[in-house]
């Protein structure tokens, strides 16, 4: 971002637009951010867009395009001229022109390869085949390669030239004949050693780096880790093919997290904002989950089916079912939550599975025991005096409390498994999470109670 950008002012912008005051808006439009300006023209039709997006210089025109939803992109790349079509991907970066590319249909990317320069094509084109999980998706060709023979003016000096069309500069990468990568250098490393000192002399030769088809939420976790700005990526013969920059790999933790909140509500992920996505979309990622989960909970019915004898005879404990299934359900998501965090983040492995389950029971322990003796006092305090329900009794009081101990037990013993177990044989931890885990915990809960029930009350 350019700190000294000026604020947008779209309703002077409109105005000047109306009034087909061109060059006004051209020299305001021009000290705006290019965040700023594609929001702007998002707010306009396409043929005022079009007009005002051609006022634009050149580069500035391409970062615009570059922050434009995938929507307007299509737009305006069907209101510009082939060459201008040209302009904007050659000057995009790789990584920025293949995340665009994959969104479009097949005739729009078509046409803007067949306008790219063979260069380009070929680099987009081997882009194009990395897995859309892995690093080499989200990675750039766009980096200063420097030699070790360099002296640190000369590697300046490169960096003078090369730099402006790199995706950054300040960090370099050292590499041998056939792209071997050997080394790391800093600009700052650069600018405060001596002139005449060899890159060899000054370089880092423990290179953090990532390979092609590594997945891109463990290269995004590695930025978090070892606080980069950028880290190479390597093929098989450790040739450098490009570099995963910061601001993708905070794109891509968005992306993940987003992912992980939608799976943690029972909702397939969506390619497309809310607003972007249409009502036949939204349906189809919630439906089949709403319709797993309602069928699971044929089991908690049978259970109440299976019992209601029992129930007919003490009908209180029915007033109670409510609140040991919540509970049960609540407990679960706060466990499984924890511990889905703690597995994306690195902290936990299967291996801590012991150790998470031994401190999860005596959580679960102080949790039941405390949530016991407040229900406990509940009942008997709230339900039966001051309501005056003379058929909840002590021994009614007890097996609601009782029950309460073993569902939390319960309820933490499988929250802390579940993601544990499912992250184990290559599924997304995030499944296991609050709608799933509280389907099983409201079955389990409701077992424990009915058998505790007519243990205690012998019903």
């Amino acid at each position: 971002m350019d700190d000294g950008a000026k604020p947008l002012n779209s309703d002077e912008l409109k105005n000047l637009l109306e009034k087909k005051q061109l060059r006004e808006i051209k020299i305001k439009i021009s000290e705006l951010n290019e965040n700023d300006i594609a929001a702007f023209l998002e707010e306009l039709d396409t043929e005022k867009a079009t007009v005002v997006f051609r006022l634009l210089p050149k580069d500035l025109a391409t970062d615009v395009f570059a922050c434009m939803s995938i929507e307007f992109q299509k737009s305006i790349i069907d209101s510009v001229t082939d060459k201008e079509l040209v302009a904007i991907i050659e000057d995009l970066a790789v990584d920025d022109a293949v995340d665009i590319l994959e969104e479009l249909p097949s005739n729009i990317v078509s046409k803007i390869l067949n306008a790219a320069t063979p260069q380009t094509r070929k680099e987009i084109n081997q882009f194009l085949k990395y897995p859309d999980s892995s690093a080499g998706s989200v990675m750039t060709s766009e980096y200063v390669k420097l030699s070790k023979e360099y002296t640190v003016k000369e590697a300046l000096d490169v960096i003078r030239k090369q730099g402006v069309d790199k995706e950054t500069i300040y960090t370099c990468y050292v590499v041998e004949k056939s792209r071997i990568l050997i080394g790391v250098v800093t600009l700052k490393d650069l600018l405060l050693s001596h002139d005449d000192e060899l890159i060899e002399d000054i370089m880092d030769e423990n290179v953090i780096k990532a390979h092609t088809l590594d997945d891109k939420e463990e290269v995004s976790d590695m930025f978090n880790k070892y606080d980069l700005l950028a880290l190479p990526v390597v093929d098989k013969e450790n040739r450098i093919v490009g570099i995963v920059t910061v601001d993708d790999a905070v794109d891509v933790m968005e992306e993940e997290a987003t992912e992980d909140i939608e799976k943690m509500a029972a909702i397939t992920p969506s390619e497309h904002p809310y607003l972007r996505s249409t009502v036949f979309e939204i349906w189809k990622q919630r439906i089949p989950w709403l319709m797993l989960l309602m069928i699971s909970a044929t089991f908690t019915g049978m259970i109440l089916t299976k019992f209601e004898d029992a129930l007919s005879v003490q009908v209180a404990l029915t007033a109670f079912i409510p609140m040991l299934m919540d509970t049960g359900g609540n407990t679960g998501s706060q466990a499984s939550v924890t511990i889905i965090r703690g597995l994306s983040l690195g902290d936990i492995e299967f291996s801590d599975i012991f150790q998470v389950i031994w401190k999860e029971f005596r959580v679960s322990i102080l949790c039941g025991i405390t949530l016991a003796a407040v229900g406990f006092g509940k009942i008997m305090l709230v339900d039966r005096m001051l309501m005056g329900n003379t058929s909840i009794t002590i021994p009614v009081a007890l097996v609601v409390s009782i029950s309460l101990v073993f569902t939390i037990i319960i309820a933490k013993f499988v929250g802390c498994t579940l993601p544990m177990f499912a992250k184990k044989i290559g599924f997304d931890p995030a499944v296991m999470a609050s709608p799933f885990i509280t389907t099983i915990v409201d079955a389990l809960s409701l077992l424990v109670y009915m058998n505790v029930a007519v243990l205690i009350l012998h019903i």
